[in-house]
């Protein structure tokens, strides 16, 4: 239930009104896009997601991008590449060239170990700011924030490890409702998407320092001071939020949520000292949030809170009960089993996890957001007929 937002004791709340949300009581007409974190496999994954969406028109309807970790790299090339993107009938028709082809091209590079490495030798330079120099040698190049479009909103999503609750980067503000608000960032586009991605422990946390003046007065609950506001410890959007519903799910009453992430497995004998303990303790409190959280999703539609559909990385297409392409079970879970890394993945690999993102995304929109499809929209053609799952 809503609570006052200039009370410190708010943030106790588990459900709370914060100062991002939308004055409205009643949520708006639009479409929500969520996209999770896992590595270089989300990435594909929903890169073959938003291949499909294009194709049907949605793209071009989305009001707002929500994205956590693996996510946020193929939203920040798409954002990027939004105005280039050359729509014609709802579709872009750019869409191929500017956003899938260097999208592949980044996966065909491990950053995670050789930034870890990098970092672990050179005083002067954080791992974190060794994944971002990859990123902008890669996707991004020196743009920041404000080469985003105004519509539809990107909002790239971050964990303060310091107020323990999501901040966000997008082209009007960079904001956790605990610190306060910069207006119109000029932070670097592959430093956001680095500290999205920054998974913990080894490649977080990111620092990013500032002036207290930077935010706008009055624009935090109860943390608007030094040194919460002068160097802000990041890690992994997916530490508060791993699907990238918390910026979309208040506000629109459509919701897609494309989920690529991994699911932690049973270990009969997990190890016992402190690194590897520690990492398997991260898997298994990351594996409950998302599954509160798609279980949010899912209840919510089955009663008709929301409007909107779920696929994920681990669905099982025939669940649809609709025409679908050829997609085993077999095969699918194995693409879900790929690690959650940015490291190299091969050709076969990268075209068959973008197939399997088209071809769920294709059936969960026909069987359960079919109102806002072209009508008999038929059942779509693998991007890379000659690979199939």
């Amino acid at each position: 239930m809503p609570q006052d937002a200039n009370s410190a004791a708010a943030t106790d709340q588990p459900v709370r009104t914060v100062l991002t949300d939308p004055e409205q009581s009643t949520v708006t007409e639009g479409i929500a896009l969520c996209l999770s974190g896992g590595g270089y496999r989300a990435m594909l994954f929903h890169l073959g997601s938003l291949w499909r969406l294009n194709e049907v028109g949605l793209l071009s309807q989305l009001d707002r991008i929500s994205s956590v970790s693996g996510g946020s790299i193929v939203a920040g090339m798409l954002g990027l590449q939004w105005n280039n993107l050359r729509f014609e009938n709802g579709i872009a028709q750019e869409f191929v060239d500017r956003v899938v082809t260097p999208t592949r091209a980044l996966a065909d590079h491990t950053i995670d170990l050789k930034s870890i490495a990098f970092g672990a030798v050179n005083p002067f330079k954080h791992v974190a700011d060794e994944i971002a120099d990859a990123y902008r040698s890669h996707l991004f190049g020196s743009a920041t924030l404000q080469d985003l479009p105004e519509t539809p909103r990107f909002v790239i999503n971050a964990t303060n490890v310091q107020s323990k609750v999501l901040w966000r980067f997008s082209r009007p503000y960079a904001w956790d409702y605990r610190v306060g608000k910069i207006d119109h960032p000029k932070i670097e586009l592959a430093v956001a998407v680095g500290a999205s991605s920054a998974f913990p422990p080894m490649l977080s946390p990111v620092t990013l320092t500032f002036d207290h003046e930077d935010f706008v007065p009055n624009t935090g609950v109860d943390l608007q001071k030094p040194p919460y506001t002068t160097r802000v410890l990041l890690t992994d959007g997916g530490v508060y939020d791993n699907i990238g519903l918390e910026t979309a799910w208040k506000q629109f009453s459509s919701i897609l949520v494309s989920d690529g992430g991994g699911l932690a497995s049973d270990e009969p004998e997990p190890h016992t000292d402190w690194a590897r303990h520690a990492y398997r303790v991260l898997e298994i409190i990351d594996n409950q949030v998302r599954s509160l959280r798609k279980r949010q999703v899912i209840d919510a539609f089955i009663r008709g809170e929301k409007r909107g559909t779920y696929w994920g990385i681990r669905t099982d297409i025939h669940d649809y009960h609709i025409d679908s392409l050829a997609c085993s079970l077999a095969s699918t879970t194995a693409l879900a089993n790929v690690g959650t890394r940015l490291k190299q993945l091969d050709d076969v690999t990268q075209r068959r996890l973008i197939n399997w993102g088209y071809a769920v995304c294709d059936a969960a929109l026909r069987a359960h957001f079919k109102e806002l499809l072209p009508p008999e929209t038929p059942v779509g053609e693998f991007p890379y007929p000659s690979i199939g799952v």
